[in-house]
């Protein structure tokens, strides 16, 4: 046993000299609350948090088996299918609104020469000189990424297993007015698919420990790009490229297969304390190497806000220091710490039939991830459809508050 921790300890440190961002569920329940979830983890989203909250299925809201938590909403299972996806919004409302500045300056040197009867050039270089913010606007037509996401899941937990199936895309196109072309380039464009599974096992009526494990596909394109000089040749070498995708998708020397740990303690009837050890990749993805994620986090849910009845209430406060391993990010402090909280409560059921059958439920949340706001709510009808908004933040520069990319998803999803 001290011979495989001490294998395991090897590896870990062995690929945290990598910085590759591995393939990352996106759940908008964890999203909107800060990505705060190792020690939520109450539901399906164990499968991608902490394995170890599988033991809380059908425990929590169930007086018989655990009656120091049977204040909580019950749930027996979970089974969904999920199809989310995400614009850019902002960059779409920011890109109009530069528009209309430019064309407002254009409208006005166009004025100007008909009246004066002075050069265009002449007076728009001398707008330009006497209102640098525009040229300021003119330039950030230049590189304005376009991201857009896509993600499919299929999932399945119920008391001490679970396992899902998902797709997560992503493309960030832009751009660029060029010194002599105009072009379209595509920074990146990848789409995992991840296979995953796992059990939980419990101690004790507090402590579960959690394994997991994944085979995950990454096809990725680098950067390229798009005009009128080179579309022809473009358009044969991505064909070759899907044909590629194509060939390979059942490759087995593609797929790399990885380890998920996790441990969940009920600390007290309102506090539970959870950690994991997630992406113990085997072999590189794609080319990319991997470094672990090892995260530890609270979640502190106030038993009076908590009700298991017909109109069911759950209420958790949530914090995490997430990605301890990644020495890149360790001297920028915010970039780990997440934290969040959400409010559920049903709407509209059926007195006397506990919360197994709710008309309508509603969640918010909000929180900070890595120091950027985060938020979503969501819907659920006759506990079979869901419909979810959340929006979150990644740090994509050198320093946390740099260089923000904001994504705004809506998913949703069936089952029961």
């Amino acid at each position: 046993m001290k011979k495989s921790f001490a294998l395991l300890f090897a590896a870990v440190l062995a690929t945290t000299a990598f910085a590759a961002k591995a393939p990352t569920h996106h759940s908008l329940r964890a999203e909107s609350m800060g990505n705060a979830h190792v020690a939520v983890v109450d539901d399906k989203e164990a499968i991608y948090f902490n394995y170890a909250g599988l033991n809380q299925i059908n425990r929590l809201g169930n007086y018989a088996k655990r009656p120091e938590q049977g204040y909580y909403p019950r749930n027996i299972f979970d089974m969904r299918l999920n199809v989310g996806a995400s614009g850019p919004l902002e960059a779409f409302f920011d890109t109009y609104q530069d528009a209309i500045d430019i064309q407002n300056m254009y409208k006005r040197v166009d004025k100007a020469a008909e009246q004066t009867g002075q050069p265009q050039r002449s007076l728009l270089l001398d707008t330009l000189a006497s209102h640098p913010e525009l040229i300021n606007t003119l330039n950030s037509y230049d590189h304005r990424y376009l991201t857009t996401k896509v993600k499919m899941d299929a999932e399945l937990a119920f008391h001490n297993f679970g396992g899902a199936i998902w797709v997560d895309g992503s493309m960030a196109p832009y751009i660029d007015g060029g010194l002599v072309i105009p072009y379209l380039a595509i920074d990146t464009f990848y789409v995992d698919a991840v296979m995953q599974g796992g059990f939980a096992y419990g101690f004790t009526d507090e402590l579960s420990f959690g394994l997991g494990l994944k085979a995950a596909k990454r096809q990725k394109v680098e950067m390229i790009v798009i005009d009128i000089m080179n579309y022809e040749s473009l358009n044969d070498t991505l064909e070759d490229r899907i044909s590629d995708a194509q060939d390979d998708i059942f490759d087995m020397e593609t797929i790399s297969l990885g380890l998920d740990f996790g441990v969940l303690w009920q600390a007290t009837r309102e506090l539970r304390v959870g950690a994991s050890l997630r992406d113990v990749y085997f072999k590189e993805l794609s080319g990319d190497k991997f470094t672990p994620d090892l995260t530890v986090g609270v979640n502190y849910s106030p038993r009076f806000f908590n009700i298991n009845t017909a109109y069911a209430r759950k209420f958790n406060i949530a914090f995490d220091y997430a990605d301890a391993f990644n020495s890149e990010r360790n001297y920028k402090f915010f970039s780990h710490i997440n934290f969040g909280l959400e409010a559920e409560q049903v709407l509209l059921a059926w007195p006397g039939l506990n919360n197994q059958i709710r008309a309508l439920m509603g969640r918010l949340a909000f929180g900070f991830k890595g120091g950027y706001p985060s938020a979503g709510i969501s819907l659920e009808a006759l506990h079979v459809l869901t419909l979810e908004f959340a929006t979150w933040a990644e740090e994509k520069g050198y320093y946390t508050g740099q260089d923000e990319e904001r994504t705004y998803m809506g998913q949703i999803s069936i089952g029961f």
